[in-house]
């Protein structure tokens, strides 16, 4: 059961999630199980495990948040302001806000863990599993998600 936490951390609480637990999202290109949410950290960050199948994800955009991804299993390229940067298990990158990014996976799944410096990409992504995929322009643009040329 969660606590708050004690000190200064209003809104803060002890939360726990245990392996194949959380709550699990569509955003059309990926499952994602929310592992930490905004509600557990008083809005000041949010983890996710994400399971992308093999191909490319969302074309190259950009997003008002700062990320960073943690390879649990599988191969992705991480395409990041120009670069590619391959990734395996146990690699991670960090992705300010702002750069223009996606990922392509490699091998037949991969798993990773998102870590996203605010509540922005929970807000992001609860709305796409919640809207068909003709929709996510839109919502992408209601979330200050911009698709680089």
């Amino acid at each position: 059961m969660a606590r708050p936490a004690g000190g200064s951390h209003v809104g803060a609480m002890t939360h726990f999630s245990a392996p194949g637990e959380g709550p699990e999202l569509d955003s059309k290109d990926a499952r994602i199980t929310v592992k930490v949410g905004a509600e557990h950290t008083g809005g000041a960050y949010e983890v996710f495990e994400v399971d992308a199948p093999r191909g490319p994800s969302v074309p190259p955009h950009t997003e008002p948040w700062a990320k960073s991804f943690y390879v649990l299993h599988g191969r992705l390229t991480v395409y990041v302001d120009g670069e590619l940067h391959d990734l395996g298990p146990g690699a991670s990158i960090s992705i300010p806000a702002g750069a223009v990014n996606t990922f392509t996976v490699h091998t037949p799944s991969a798993q990773f863990l998102a870590v996203c410096l605010t509540d922005g990409m929970g807000r992001f992504f609860r709305a796409v599993d919640e809207a068909p995929a003709e929709r996510i322009p839109e919502i992408a643009g209601r979330h200050g998600i911009g698709f680089a040329p």
